[in-house]
């Protein structure tokens, strides 16, 4: 998991860093919130959330689940009650992570020899 290179010696990621780095809105992260128990950002206190990076990857394996598998909340949610499916999930959410870091790299390298 890698928010930010320069962010990952942080504790806690803003609502605004997390709906960046993940690709959703800030309310759809609240909704998230309110619909999987597994994703708890602590609140201080003017309610501002801090998100841990175990929050953070629950909100990705979400993501995944929903957006890039195409489950509906309630299966999502189903999933990740099953057994053995939280890591399973993770790590196919990890591996769809990793290559789209290793497709940006090859863009920029094509795109370096493009110029050439």
């Amino acid at each position: 998991m890698a928010l930010n290179k320069e962010k990952d010696f942080k504790l806690y990621y803003s609502i605004k860093e997390v709906a960046d780095e993940v690709g959703v809105s800030e309310s759809t992260l609240r909704y998230w919130e309110s619909e999987f128990r597994q994703i708890s950002p602590k609140k201080g206190a003017n309610n501002v959330r801090r998100y841990t990076k175990e929050d953070v990857k629950m909100v990705r394996l979400v993501y995944h689940l929903v957006k890039e598998r195409g489950l509906t909340l309630a299966g999502a949610r189903q999933f990740l009650k099953k057994n053995g499916a939280f890591e399973l999930a993770e790590r196919n959410s990890d591996v769809v992570n990793r290559l789209k870091e290793i497709r940006e790299e090859l863009l920029g390298i094509r795109a370096a020899l493009d110029f050439l």
